[in-house]
């Protein structure tokens, strides 16, 4: 049994080595697993708390090698399922040192899209505490959103709290409007949101915090919204109009930006798992986030218990003592 559930497609990525260098002039590439709610389960597990990912995947070389991965985190494959007509999605992936990068996706008619909303119907949730949905899954396919909506009806039946992380992919929309309309509802399904600033923009038409978290508080169950802001922090505010700004970390250095938000999330969730306040999961959410961005792949800077206390010791920081300070 697991105290965190989600669902998602895992990607294998094909990552250039070469930094700031367009896919079409790179030449050297290494092959890691990502997908932005498999790595939240990562991370989440790395700190010590239990996690399944449900899924489907190819019975193929890809789909092989993500059942290993998978393992070897000790992520729970309880739900994950196998698929011998439908291949394993895969990407290539750009290194950027700022902003966000370039990718081309091979995932269209993949497993995941193909993994029905019957066989949602056999999990259990009488342990899970957590829930952590993104906007990526639904995106994929017909399929795949309706299976999304069946699952997160299954969720809100059962009382568990929902985080939602919009993570916009726009090629895998079908269109502009579709997934603003869609993803502006599936947040509002939530317990808590997650939007980046540009998201805002996006989905709202604003980039100022106050009014993208004012927006998604008109959610029917949204109670907080926590807007990360970059090299900025994350800004803060709940239905009961209390607001604030936890600032982030600074990075040594900046290798690869991906997983930093997937990084705030399982930061997040461990947190409140250990029940601390969601002042102290965004000041964990910050942390993971700063580890992350400072090594290459989708989920390798993520830190263990100790790794974190380490982090911690060396920026003069007390998780719940600055949670504490107004």
């Amino acid at each position: 049994m697991s105290e965190v559930i989600t669902i998602g497609e895992p990607l294998v990525i094909l990552c250039s080595k070469d930094p700031d260098v367009s896919l079409v002039d790179a030449e050297e590439f290494h092959k890691v697993m990502g997908g932005a709610e498999l790595n939240v389960a990562i991370g989440v597990r790395r700190l010590g708390h239990s996690v399944e990912y449900v899924t489907r995947v190819g019975e193929d070389p890809f789909g092989k090698y993500v059942q290993k991965t998978i393992a070897s985190h000790n992520v729970g494959t309880k739900y994950v399922s196998y698929d011998d007509k439908y291949f394993t999605g895969h990407q290539l992936k750009q290194l950027v040192t700022h902003g966000d990068p370039a990718t081309f996706n091979y995932r269209r008619d993949s497993a995941a899209c193909h993994l029905e909303a019957s066989q949602i119907d056999n999990i259990d949730l009488s342990d899970v505490k957590i829930a952590h949905m993104s906007g990526i899954f639904p995106a994929i396919s017909d399929t795949a959103e309706k299976t999304f909506r069946a699952f997160y009806k299954k969720l809100i039946a059962a009382k568990k709290l929902i985080t939602f992380d919009p993570n916009l992919r726009p090629p895998l929309w079908k269109s502009k409007d579709y997934m603003i309309k869609t993803i502006n509802e599936l947040a509002g399904m939530a317990d808590i949101v997650l939007p980046g600033i540009s998201e805002g923009k996006t989905l709202m038409g604003s980039e100022d915090p106050e009014e993208i978290a004012d927006f998604y508080l008109k959610g029917e169950r949204t109670t907080t919204v926590m807007v990360k802001l970059g090299d900025k922090g994350v800004f803060v505010k709940n239905a009961k109009g209390e607001e604030y700004t936890v600032p982030s970390f600074k990075p040594d250095k900046v290798l690869d930006t991906v997983g930093a938000g997937d990084g705030f999330a399982l930061g997040l969730i461990t947190a409140l798992l250990e029940g601390k306040s969601l002042k102290a999961g965004a000041i964990r959410g910050n942390a993971v986030g700063c580890l992350q961005v400072q090594t290459l792949g989708d989920n390798d800077g993520y830190p263990t218990k100790e790794e974190l206390k380490e982090f911690y010791q060396k920026q003069g920081v007390s998780e719940d003592e600055a949670a504490s300070r107004n």
